[in-house]
């Protein structure tokens, strides 16, 4: 990967704050909508999602996770061409007493601020969220296959 497409993969994970989840249910794909945060060097990606949740339940089940990540379009622009990142991963829930859970709250919080009132509530988990492997489509023809190793040398660039 070049200099622009790995520019181009941190402007996008950094500025995106939704993504496409995919977890297993009972055996089968899901998809859900989450807000996500990620660490600064992106070695982590973080999600706050409630019990009552499918999704919170499928990653309790079996820890797998897939976050799609996509460019925000336009309705002139062909959404083919918008760039996106497909992130295989491995999800763990940070305990509430952890160093980790405190770090990642803040991290969360400075990109959903309206998700302070979530973090009283009982139900909800905070997930961290480890690439293992991704799939980044800088536009047509522009695809890039990127290993764990890779990951974590994008990574240690963006610190």
């Amino acid at each position: 990967m070049d200099t622009e497409a790995r520019k181009s993969l941190v402007a996008l994970v950094r500025q995106q704050h939704t993504a496409a989840l995919g977890t297993l249910r009972d055996g089968s794909p899901l998809v859900s909508l989450v807000l996500f945060a990620c660490a600064p060097d992106l070695s982590e990606f973080y999600i706050h999602v409630s019990r009552l949740a499918q999704h919170t339940g499928g990653l309790l089940a079996d820890p797998r996770a897939g976050l799609l990540i996509i460019e925000n379009g336009s309705p002139s622009r062909n959404p083919l061409s918008l760039s996106r990142v497909s992130i295989q991963g491995v999800a763990a829930v940070l305990e509430e007493e952890s160093a980790a859970f405190s770090t990642s709250r803040l991290q969360y919080l400075a990109a959903h601020p309206a998700a302070r009132m979530n973090f009283g509530l009982s139900d909800f988990l905070l997930f961290r969220i480890r690439p293992q492997a991704c799939r980044f489509v800088a536009g047509f023809g522009k695809i890039f296959d990127l290993d764990e190793p890779a990951w974590q040398r994008l990574s240690a660039e963006t610190t």
